[in-house]
C-alpha cells in the first residue's frame, strides 16, 4: 500500500501547485484552479468505491 500511496502523493497532490499555476494562468480566471483538486479527490472516491471490498461481515484474520 505504501507504493501505491507515495505515487499518487507524488503525482497528483506534488503537482498540485503547478497544476493550479497553469489553470490559471492559461484561463485567466483564478477560481479554474480550484477544479484540478475537486477532480482528483472525485476521482478517487469513485475507484475507493469500485474498487475496495467491504468488510464488515467478514472475518479479516481467517487467512492467519
Amino acid at each position: 500500500m505504501s507504493l501505491p500511496y507515495h505515487i499518487g502523493n507524488g503525482w497528483f497532490c506534488g503537482l498540485l501547485p503547478t497544476m493550479s499555476f497553469a489553470i490559471v494562468a492559461q484561463t485567466g480566471n483564478m477560481y479554474n484552479g480550484l477544479w484540478y483538486p475537486i477532480v482528483i479527490a472525485g476521482v478517487t472516491a469513485v475507484i475507493g468505491t469500485l474498487f475496495l471490498r467491504e468488510t464488515k461481515d467478514v472475518d479479516i484474520y481467517a487467512d492467519d
